[in-house]
């Protein structure tokens, strides 16, 4: 059983792309959606579901006026155009903040900071893993696999243990889906598993029999970061 949710968002187009997101998300349930908060309330009264995808500026009732009329809390995941409100709605202790318009990869990193029960068959935020959107499907990768992650114009080719998986998911959003304890950015080409760095010679990584550059302008950065090590 994956984490039941809801999507409620007014703007009809916005609404389908979320729907069409959280189908093709293996471990989400959508139980239902609604173009307003009037219908998603008094649905709520009668059913209770882990996740709500709210957006914020609705007509008649406004995504946080409808959570401070809600009886339970579930995890909020709030979509919205507006950026000025990321600040209110984090007083609400929502799960994570979607600026329209977001990418599914985005969409993805949101979804992963979502923490259920024991009873949901999902990922948790404390995983071990990551899942990244590769052709049309989408794939679970173990943080201890990953070698190291490489630049190829429009795409990456995460290295693994296994061997590689292509994705279109960009370094700055691996940057922020992979723990910055584990991974490190080390050129605009690369970014390494430093659990898998065997030795640094001459600004040069030696990992899984292959030599990676350091550029000049993640030496800073990438040597601190060994330091605090």
């Amino acid at each position: 059983m994956g984490i039941t949710c809801i999507a409620i968002e007014d703007e009809p187009l916005a609404l389908d792309k979320l729907v069409q997101f959280i189908g093709n998300t293996p471990w989400l349930e959508l139980k239902a959606s609604f173009n307003n908060g009037i219908d998603a309330l008094s649905y709520l009264q009668n059913n209770e579901v882990q996740l709500l995808f709210l957006d914020i500026q609705m007509n008649g009732l406004t995504g946080l006026q409808m959570l401070d009329a809600m009886a339970y809390k579930p995890q909020v995941i709030i979509t919205t155009a507006f950026s000025e409100y990321a600040l209110k709605g984090y007083e609400y202790s929502i799960t994570d903040y979607l600026l329209k318009p977001y990418s599914f990869e985005r969409f993805l990193q949101a979804v992963q900071k979502v923490t259920v029960g024991e009873k949901a068959d999902v990922p948790v935020s404390a995983n071990s893993f990551v899942f990244v959107k590769t052709d049309y499907r989408i794939v679970k990768i173990e943080y201890n696999d990953i070698l190291y992650i490489e630049g190829m114009r429009d795409y990456r080719s995460i290295v693994t243990l296994q061997g590689k998986t292509i994705t279109s998911t960009t370094f700055a959003e691996l940057e922020t889906m992979l723990p910055k304890q584990l991974f490190a950015r080390i050129h605009k080409s690369y970014m390494v598993s430093l659990q898998k760095v065997k030795t640094i010679e001459h600004h040069r990584i030696y990992i899984a029999d292959k030599l990676l550059p350091i550029g000049e302008s993640y030496k800073q950065a990438f040597y601190s970061c060994l330091n605090r090590r």
